[in-house]
Parts: structure tokens; C-alpha cells; sequence
């Protein structure tokens, strides 16, 4: 792996995925963001996934762990 988000994601609201625990999304997108201060090559996946944390889904989570196994 070698980009923090694939090419081909598209992470538009998903209405018939699986809704995950917002605190915990929340949680990961803020430990993200304080990353981005030293790994300036992840802000923008980081920023993408933000979009998403009113109504995170399972695929909204895949590529935030994506993001941190990079």
C-alpha cells in the first residue's frame, strides 16, 4: 500500500451501508488530523474522510484505517 486512500474510493454518503459509532469515527479523524501536522502527504485523504462524520458508514471507516496503515 502505498497511497493513504485508493484511487478508484468515492466517499459520498452511504445510505445502505452499516452505521459505526460516531464518537469512535470522530475519535480517529481527530487523532488524523493531529498527524497531518508531521505527514503533510495525508491531509487531504484525512479531510475527505472528515466530510463524512456526521453519518460515518463501514466503508467511511475502512478508509480511515486505511489511512492509518499507511
Amino acid at each position: 500500500m502505498t497511497t493513504p486512500m485508493s484511487t478508484n474510493t468515492a466517499l459520498d454518503a452511504d445510505e445502505d451501508g452499516e452505521a459505526v459509532d460516531q464518537k469512535e469515527f470522530r475519535r480517529m479523524i481527530g487523532s488524523l488530523l493531529y498527524l497531518t501536522a508531521t505527514r503533510p502527504d495525508i491531509q487531504f485523504a484525512v479531510c475527505l474522510c472528515a466530510r463524512n462524520q456526521a453519518s460515518p458508514r463501514t466503508s467511511h471507516r475502512q478508509a480511515v484505517k486505511r489511512i492509518f496503515r499507511c
